[in-house]
């Protein structure tokens, strides 16, 4: 008899955070939901990690209603799971214990069986209340052991027995679970390690726990892994469905049903109905921005191991900012992020942190700017990092953001944070006039600015769809544009009336004839005015001033956020604001005018 293989469905978040940078609204989606379930396919992945904050940031929609409506579009019986990142829960930044607490029972509220509780560093102490929180409210609680290959010469760590370390540390610590999983994001781990991690996990756990394992197939061996752990004893592999399966997804359902053939293992699927299934998922979806990059093998992967899940959400980001040409030299500048950053396993937020390094390395040169995230892991207010990292690396981040190296644990540093909890998001709200319920609550507490912006009415859709109304390029809307090729890029540029669309996107623009000598710094009868630029491109996240207000050299104007890093803007100099151009939630552009000082 063959040995039946469990599976969960990670087309509807995982698959949507890796093809689409998570960005999907909700009602496009559930007839997919229901011809799954309809196909026999009894556990989903239905929420979570970057599913849940892109909601609020990109699809101006509330990832709770999107849980209750995949509850009610799967039914009562169906196995819901989501993703939580240990002490960050759903957000980039950690939180205070009673946020992780709220946490586990919003989601137990919202329809949620089971929660998969993990911690990029491996660091037990980072698990031990979260995995206690899940298992509290009610829930099935899965646990996490992370996985990844290292960039070639670089050793320590992420090998079998770090792992089955990693494993017993767990296990010694008394949390409670319901399954354990091991979690490869990037999909890099080379099948014969897959094989005696899962083996040696095996020995440890006994015949009788829920073994899973989770991949990507971004470098291609996304298949050749699952096999080798199911040979070497896993009970429970994680599979996607067209459109959202291969390149950064994880093995489609339909491959992995091939692969099984003539082998001891079984899906125990109907193959039809999953054809059928995917049919209906393929038109649910045929009108979304599918990047190209999404369902690529990326052989360069394991040189610089960014998660599917993560890939496509920062060229999403790059391509908003209209910086998807400097992607490739990005990816590239990886390896040495990891190489000198402690081996944090590259799974979100420590593969956000990796990338904005590499981002800041390439855009503004090698180290001369540590990002917060980074710099606060390899000092360690994140937790533990499996082996140290470059202590020059370690000296710069103490250096520019003002901060000791520590070993307090993480919640001891959280629970101590006023800027950190309940009550500042409590305040957070009242400021703002919102009403106060639990689940503001978690979002204020999660999402910052943008989830004040969300419940105040005032996001903006960020998804990505094919307009099928304009015509072809080339044809009428082409007419009236001009082609510009400036230093080897081509920009497809149309001015209407104070807006400039550039390859799409709309800027604000004072076009006067004849040159203005007087560059940046405009003078006036009443004295210097000077214009302060936008850095980079971004999105302005808060105010700091007002028109009118008085500004010391040096003094905070504003903050803007890029690629999920906050860049304070400073006054270049002593006077008044007299004009802010920009508000809250802007999107702006590289040299975008700021902010004005007299």
């Amino acid at each position: 008899m063959k040995k039946r293989v469990d599976f969960m469905v990670t087309a509807f978040r995982d698959g949507f955070q890796s093809a689409f940078g998570a960005r999907v609204f909700t009602k496009d989606f559930l007839p997919a939901v229901e011809a799954a379930v309809e196909a026999g396919i009894n556990h989903f992945e239905a929420g979570g990690g970057a599913r849940f904050q892109s909601l609020f940031f990109y699809c101006n929609e509330n990832a709770f209603d999107m849980m209750d409506s995949f509850r009610e579009a799967a039914g009562p019986d169906v196995n819901l799971q989501t993703l939580a990142r240990g002490v960050n829960v759903v957000g980039l930044d950690s939180q205070s214990s009673d946020v992780i607490d709220l946490h586990a029972r919003m989601f137990r509220k919202h329809g949620i069986t089971t929660i998969r509780n993990f911690d990029a560093l491996n660091d037990v102490n980072n698990l031990i209340y979260s995995g206690q929180c899940i298992v509290d409210a009610g829930l099935k609680h899965e646990v996490v052991v992370t996985m990844m290959e290292l960039p070639p010469g670089c050793e320590g760590s992420h090998t079998p027995e770090f792992y089955t370390r990693s494993l017993k540390d767990i296990l010694d610590a008394g949390i409670p679970f319901d399954s354990v999983c091991f979690k490869d994001a990037s999909g890099t781990s080379v099948p014969s390690k897959v094989h005696e991690t899962i083996k040696q996990a095996r020995q440890l756990l006994g015949d009788d726990v829920q073994l899973v394992f989770h991949s990507h197939e971004t470098a291609g061996i996304g298949v050749a892994q699952y096999m080798a752990a199911l040979e070497a004893g896993a009970n429970q592999i994680d599979l996607s469905l067209a459109p959202c399966s291969g390149g950064t997804c994880q093995t489609d359902v339909m491959t992995m049903w091939h692969a099984l053939r003539g082998t001891d293992f079984d899906l125990g699927v109907d193959i039809g109905k999953i054809e059928k299934a995917e049919e209906v998922f393929k038109e649910c979806m045929k009108d979304y921005f599918m990047p190209p990059e999404a369902t690529k093998v990326e052989p360069l992967i394991p040189f610089s191991p960014m998660p599917g899940g993560a890939l496509t959400a920062n060229t999403q980001m790059l391509r908003d900012n209209n910086m998807m040409d400097k992607y490739v030299e990005i990816s590239a500048n990886m390896g040495e992020v990891v190489r000198r950053g402690g081996f944090g396993t590259s799974v979100t937020p420590v593969s956000q942190f990796y990338f904005q390094q590499a981002f800041n390395n390439t855009l503004i040169g090698p180290w001369e700017k540590i990002a917060e995230g980074y710099g606060k892991m390899v000092l360690g207010y994140f937790g533990k990092t499996p082996i140290p990292a470059d202590p020059e690396i370690i000296k710069l981040a103490a250096e520019q953001l003002g901060l000791e190296p520590t070993d307090k644990k993480v919640l001891e540093i959280n629970d101590a944070d006023p800027k950190k909890g309940v009550a500042a998001a409590k305040k957070m709200l009242h400021e703002a006039g919102i009403e106060e319920t639990e689940e503001n609550i978690f979002i204020a507490a999660t999402c910052k600015e943008k989830g004040i912006t969300y419940l105040k009415g005032e996001a903006k859709s960020g998804v990505r769809k094919i307009d099928r109304s304009k015509p072809a390029e080339g044809g009428e809307a082409a007419a009236g544009g001009y082609t510009v090729k400036l230093e080897g890029k081509t920009f497809k540029v149309k001015l209407e009336g104070d807006k400039a669309i550039v390859n799409g996107k709309s800027y604000s623009v004072d076009v006067t004839p004849g040159i203005d000598e007087g560059g940046a710094a405009a003078s006036s009868g009443d004295g210097e005015s000077i214009k302060v630029s936008a850095p980079l491109p971004g999105i302005i996240l808060r105010l700091s001033k007002e028109e009118g207000d008085t500004v010391s050299e040096g003094e905070v104007i504003m903050v803007m956020e890029s690629m999920k890093m906050e860049n304070e803007i400073h006054s270049p100099s002593s006077g008044v604001i007299a004009n802010i151009p920009v508000k809250q939630g802007d999107q702006v552009a590289a040299g975008d005018t700021l902010v004005e000082i007299q």
